[in-house]
């Protein structure tokens, strides 16, 4: 979203505007590409690998981190909304989501320069979303900004390795959900080992390629699938399935809790302005062809299966896109989980440490109750209605539009205002109306209607399956012979002649079975003691 003229920063001037002499940006900006000409092959591939902060990688994050598992719901939230609705929550929240980063990006570059302004150094430290809100309109927002975002950020790793062992079980079923759950959680800790939002060029990059295998897959294997036998697309017949449905979308293009972290890591952050309705352009490409095809596919059948790669027939294809899924979703979870890292590093006075290895251990804490959380709520799916009615409302949509409104409702704010509103949206006015709209919008909808279904919805999962579900949604297994212990003796089979013995024949529960008859040496054994019986008898 491209700001109104004059209302810019421009590029040329950009380190200046952000209180950093030229020649100190460009010494930073020529470390993060790999140390120059004289930095050798291994600093120039670190570079192009690992120091990222162009606005190319800024979009990759984005897109990358925007659609994950959520990805694999679209399709179940058709299922509850029907096919236009579901279209069409998409574009409207698309382009909503689109607003509020951008209100969010305004608000960051509005803090950055009054505080470099002031001779603030943010070169050791990474601003975020609540720090932001501090700067600007004090503590009482910041106290909001931080217990609604780090919810938020904590519950989007929950979900992200909840759909880890959804997904690796169709694949391999021999090991329950929670067991992969565990498994998982052990790996998804290894990104304590990830500095920033600077070390995510590649991971971004990858992570973007393979959710587009995974939707073009989901898209082309439904139609190629065809629509499955007495398929019915009776949605929506409950109004709790509606909003549930709803507000899944509205988390999906929620996902610029982190966008304060995503800009702080670029070079240039004024260009990030219409980077993230760009990548939402992306990603609309993705999430309609495959939530649209799946629903056309297998109708209501997606109710009962969250998972849309649960009702495609396994193949090396689906495997695939398995594998893929999993390890984006690990990349995603580093993204929800980095902001939380800092907000603990900075708890504990780490965050301007230099030790990588200080710093990961100190961040190990902060994966604990995730993990935790993710066993406790193994829901996924209704677990993302949840906690996009709840948080995701309030942390990327009503915040950002109220923080925006307060910040620059005198005159005096908004004639020095570093940004303008763009002219397309009608300026100053334009932007209060549109924020307005937002906050009555997804207070109204978003968290009242929403809220409403997305908990009723989870309470009805939490009386079927319980807390601590062993196997959220799994199919039951065909009836066979259990599969033999490993080192156990081979079974001996009973002689003939002897019919197996149990304890519970001596207490009538069966009826007894007819004795065979003896042999020849066990009657002359039998003849014997019964002699010697009686004679002791007779003594």
């Amino acid at each position: 979203m491209a700001a109104g003229g004059g209302g810019g920063i421009a590029d040329e001037k950009a380190p200046e505007a952000f209180g950093l002499s030229r020649h100190v940006a460009e010494a930073e900006m020529e470390e993060e590409h790999g140390g120059g000409a004289g930095g050798g092959v291994k600093s120039k591939l670190s570079g192009l690998l690992w120091h990222g902060g162009s606005a190319y990688d800024a979009w990759f994050s984005c897109a990358s981190n925007q659609v994950a598992q959520v990805l694999l719901t679209l399709p179940y939230s058709f299922a509850q909304l029907g096919m236009l609705s579901g279209i069409l929550f998409q574009l409207f929240y698309g382009l909503m989501g689109s607003w509020t980063a951008y209100l969010i990006s305004f608000l960051y570059l509005e803090y950055r320069t009054r505080k470099e302004r002031d001779k603030v150094d943010f070169r050791n430290h990474v601003i975020q979303w609540f720090e932001v809100l501090d700067g600007l309109l004090g503590r009482h927002w910041r106290n909001a900004g931080l217990a609604f975002n780090c919810t938020f950020l904590l519950f989007g790793s929950v979900i992200q390795l909840i759909g880890c062992a959804s997904n690796i079980y169709y694949v391999n079923d021999r090991l329950d959900k929670r067991t992969w759950t565990y498994i998982f959680g052990a790996c998804c800790a290894t990104t304590v080992f990830i500095p920033s939002f600077h070390n995510y060029r590649v991971w971004s990059f990858l992570g973007l390629v393979m959710t587009t295998y995974t939707a073009w897959y989901i898209a082309v294997a439904s139609l190629l699938n065809g629509q499955v036998e007495g398929v019915a697309h009776s949605g929506p017949t409950r109004i709790v399935l509606y909003f549930t449905g709803a507000t899944n979308i509205l988390y999906t293009f929620g996902g610029h809790a982190v966008t304060v972290e995503i800009m702080h890591a670029m070079w240039r952050p004024q260009k990030f302005k219409s980077i993230y309705l760009l990548a939402t352009v992306y990603v609309l490409t993705l999430t309609l062809p495959s939530a649209a095809a799946a629903y056309w596919a297998f109708g209501d059948a997606l109710l009962t299966h969250s998972n849309a790669l649960a009702l495609l027939p396994r193949t090396p294809f689906r495997d695939a896109a398995v594998v893929l899924m999993l390890i984006h979703q690990f990349i995603t979870f580093g993204f929800a989980c980095t902001p939380l890292y800092f907000v603990w590093e900075k708890l504990i006075g780490l965050h301007d440490c230099r030790s990588l290895c200080k710093r990961a251990a100190a961040r190990l804490p902060v994966v604990v109750p995730i993990w935790f959380l993710a066993i406790i709520f193994p829901f996924f799916g209704p677990i993302n209605s949840a906690v996009g009615s709840l948080l995701v409302s309030f942390t990327v949509y009503i915040i950002p539009a109220l923080a925006h409104m307060v910040t620059f409702r005198s005159p005096q704010s908004r004639e020095n205002a570093v940004e303008r509103p763009p002219r397309f949206a009608g300026g100053w006015t334009g932007a209060y109306v549109i924020n307005s709209f937002v906050v009555a919008w997804v207070l109204v909808v978003g968290f009242g209607f929403g809220g409403w279904a997305s908990i009723t919805n989870f309470v009805q999962q939490v009386n079927t399956f319980g807390l601590f579900a062993k196997c959220y949604q799994c199919p039951p297994h065909l009836a066979g012979p259990p599969p033999p212990a490993p080192f156990a003796p081979p079974p001996i089979a009973p002689a003939p002649a002897m019919p197996p013995a149990t304890a519970f024949n001596a207490t009538g529960l069966f009826p007894p079975v007819p004795s065979p008859a003896p042999s020849p040496m066990m009657n002359f054994f039998l003849r014997h003691h019964h002699h010697r019986h009686h004679g002791r008898h007779g003594m």
